[in-house]
């Protein structure tokens, strides 16, 4: 069965190439929806002008996309609230030694 648990697992194999910890560890992940096969994500990134964001969407799609279930995956990419440090794990922050 498709979750919301499922996704945030995929989720977690996502990364920022310029920051060795994944997207939901790092806080990235705002909002998981899961609706009869279609999923969609809210997310933000570290920065409004991040170079990598087209890179991370897509990544994040195809993750979805590979989950038994899904119809449709969409991502809406916000900067409100903005991201901050605070939204980080505690591995996180452990792994990056803030």
């Amino acid at each position: 069965m498709l979750t919301k648990e499922n996704v945030l697992k995929i989720l977690k194999e996502c990364y920022d190439p310029e920051i060795p910890v994944n997207i939901v560890d790092l806080g990235l992940i705002y909002d998981v929806k899961v609706n009869n096969g279609n999923v969609h994500v809210k997310m933000t990134l570290t920065a409004p002008g991040c170079p990598m964001s087209a890179f991370i969407t897509e990544d994040v799609k195809e993750k979805i996309l590979s989950l038994k279930g899904v119809k449709k995956a969409s991502v809406d990419v916000v900067f409100d609230p903005p991201w901050t440090p605070d939204r980080m794990s505690k591995t996180a922050k452990k792994q990056l030694r803030i």
